[in-house]
């Protein structure tokens, strides 16, 4: 059970909750003490731990020491390359180095989709649900690996071989199947960061957890261009297979064995450090009668415990618990989830309050993605009857959600929701997505990024009851081309939309001339890596005068634009953000276009086009003076002596110019 899914009424008592028939169960009460030691069992009481069974077995077969490589990639949440190709995709992780020592971008590495800050700033950028969640370095990114062997973790090294630092926390998976964090960055560790490859391997917390499965967390805030990884190594001990079934049998014979359940508790400590030991005699059937009989005033005297009596005669204050209910309301809407729930655990008055719907309005898991499970949904599905906004992004990844106790979830309280995030749900099938459609039939906001792949498992025919959609997000989840013109054409109140490896199955061209057609209203398109957009799509797209913000990296790669780019630059002024990476067809002509008609441009892309010289380079800087972000990656028409004097540009009209031979230089 998951320390949020433990949720109690005040003071233990178990308190109900206002809704449905299934609104009437009590909350399962928390038994922190016992949570904690089993916790502490499992971290630290396992086989090397001091007074446990299993140590003296160690010394006779301790395990050897085991370095070995990733097996295989579990899950990951974005990628630069797609996933029928080599190049920059998580399975580039496993297996050895490749590159390592080398310095230098590889396609043969791992490279995450977004780097620095540019995308939160980017008129498509989202906020956060219930951001008092996040932790102080929030997780942009992450990947999920498997090895071939259990151990218990000495050392994971990361091969970091361009741009490292992105790294901010390893978990583990355990063979008791929980996670733990085994390394947190600090805000010193992202700014000790070499301009090297490196082998990245921080101190790892004291641990005897069994695993083979490891989460690696980036956070690209601080990276001035995309982080690759190379490789991961695992190093631990392995551990003997009569330890493994120890420690699989039940936690309380666990407990027995060790004998933790004998004067380690938070309360015979209290006791211990008020230097007060109470006179029991007997077996422990009788203790506490003896206790209360014999020592009880005396323990109440010495830890200054005051009588009824003197609290009426002291001098009257001000509690927190004085203060009216819509005053603590606000005080707790502050409150991190996990708060919200321990809060419960200090009295009636607390606990009504800390259920109260009103501080389940939006409501997010993403950052205690280890930690939700059908429990915990089920809880808040009893406090959550105002829910409005709704974050299950990463959870469930193990199985610990199930599509029914999901589905069943939204039947209760997905009626109201608008904006829903199930953004690398594994646990989404047909069936979810069905439910969806039927019951989040308000939904303003439906992003289901990296949720399933070749072949199409979503039926979108489901989600036709979708008619208010302003954003929807595809972002690397395979679907089919006709119910998705379905629903564009439904949504005619669609500003943000994300089709970034959307597949081979889609023609773009048919989604443009959608776009053009019903929904001209949009204000961000991302086509990063789509199929089959020629000059005819980016025409249509032409009519969306409304656009500030159009990725098409990578998707007309070798297509002739003609006049088709001028058209989309004279239509759509308010452009900030603008993506062209590898787009080969881009003549010197385009490019004096989007120096012209790009007075608005924040942000432009020119990855790796041919026809850019430093010429036209100035004339961007110079005529559009907004410019924030310019990509010149990998330009080969740019020479080394004009990068030089393209470095004093940068300087001169505070521009962040990307080149790799600048950076390097950096």
């Amino acid at each position: 059970m998951s320390l949020l899914a433990l949720g109690g009424g005040g003071g233990g008592s178990g308190g109900t909750e206002d809704g449905s028939s299934s609104d009437t169960e009590p909350d399962a009460l928390i038994d922190f003490t016992a949570m904690l030691m089993e916790r502490k069992h499992e971290c630290n009481g396992g086989w090397f731990s001091c007074g446990s069974k299993l140590q003296s077995q160690a010394h006779e077969d301790h395990g050897y020491y085991l370095g070995q490589y990733v097996l295989g990639v579990l899950d990951f949440s974005s990628q630069y390359g797609i996933d029928y190709s080599i190049s920059y995709t998580a399975a580039n992780v496993i297996g050895r180095p490749t590159k390592f020592p080398a310095y230098g971008d590889y396609p043969e590495t791992f490279t995450m989709r977004t780097y620095g800050d540019w995308w939160q700033q980017a008129p498509s950028a989202t906020q956060e649900i219930q951001a008092q969640n996040l932790p102080a370095v929030p997780t942009h990114d992450f990947i999920v690996v498997y090895f071939e062997k259990f151990v218990v973790p000495t050392e994971v090294a990361i091969f970091e071989t361009f741009n490292p630092g992105g790294v901010v926390r390893i978990w583990a998976y355990s063979i008791t199947k929980r996670w733990t964090c085994l390394w947190e960055a600090t805000g010193n560790d992202l700014n000790r960061v070499p301009r090297d490859s490196r082998r990245f391997a921080p101190p790892l917390k004291k641990n005897n957890i069994i695993t083979k499965t490891l989460r690696i967390d980036f956070n690209h805030s601080r990276l001035n261009y995309y982080t690759e990884i190379d490789a991961i190594m695992l190093c631990g001990r392995t551990v003997p297979m009569r330890c493994m079934h120890q420690l699989l049998a039940p936690a309380g014979k666990r407990l027995a064995n060790t004998g933790e359940e004998s004067g380690n508790g938070p309360i015979i400590c209290k006791l211990r450090t008020l230097k007060f030991q109470p006179s029991c005699q007997g077996n422990d059937a009788v203790k506490l009668h003896e206790f209360i009989n014999n020592d009880l005033s005396k323990f109440l005297m010495d830890s200054r415990v005051e009588s009824e009596q003197q609290k009426n005669t002291s001098t009257t204050r001000i509690c927190l618990t004085d203060l009216p209910c819509e005053i603590l309301l606000k005080i707790l809407s502050y409150l991190d989830l996990k708060s919200l729930f321990r809060m419960g655990q200090v009295s009636h008055l607390f606990y009504d309050i800390s259920t109260h719907p009103l501080l389940y309005c939006d409501l997010s898991l993403k950052a205690y993605w280890q930690l939700a499970d059908s429990e915990l949904l089920c809880t808040l599905a009893r406090r959550a009857t105002m829910l409005r906004k709704l974050d299950l992004s990463w959870c469930g990844g193990f199985g610990e959600i199930s599509p029914t106790e999901f589905k069943k979830f939204l039947t209760q309280r997905g009626d109201n929701i608008t904006h829903l995030r199930l953004n690398s749900c594994k646990f989404l099938n047909a069936s979810c997505i069905e439910t969806v459609g039927i019951v989040c039939d308000n939904l303003i906001e439906l992003s289901l990024r990296n949720c399933s792949t070749n072949p199409p498992l979503l039926n979108f025919s489901c989600l036709a009851n979708l008619k208010n959609l302003e954003r929807l997000d595809l972002f690397q989840t395979a679907f089919e081309s006709e119910l998705l013109l379905s629903m564009l054409e439904s949504n005619r109140k669609l500003k943000h939309l994300n089709l970034a490896f959307c597949g081979v199955s889609v023609n773009m061209d048919n989604v443009a001339t959608h776009l053009g057609t019903y929904n001209t209203q949009l204000v961000s398109l991302d086509m990063w890596k789509a199929h089959f957009l020629s000059a005819r799509g980016l025409q249509s797209l032409a009519r969306c005068q409304q656009l500030e913000e159009l990725d098409l990296g990578w998707c007309m790669r070798e297509a002739t634009l003609g006049d088709s780019l001028y058209q989309l630059l004279y239509n759509c002024p308010k452009l900030k953000k603008l993506f062209l990476s590898a787009m080969r067809g881009i003549t010197e002509r385009d490019l004096m276009h989007i120096a012209t008609l790009g007075k608005n441009l924040e942000q432009l892309d020119l990855m790796g086009i041919l026809n850019i010289t430093h010429e036209r380079v100035y004339d961007i800087l110079v005529h559009c003076s907004k410019l924030k972000l310019l990509d010149l990656c990998f330009c080969d028409n740019l020479m080394d002596s004009d990068l030089d004097v393209i470095a004093d540009w940068s300087r001169l009209f505070n521009v962040d110019i990307k080149s790799s031979r600048i950076y390097n230089s950096r």
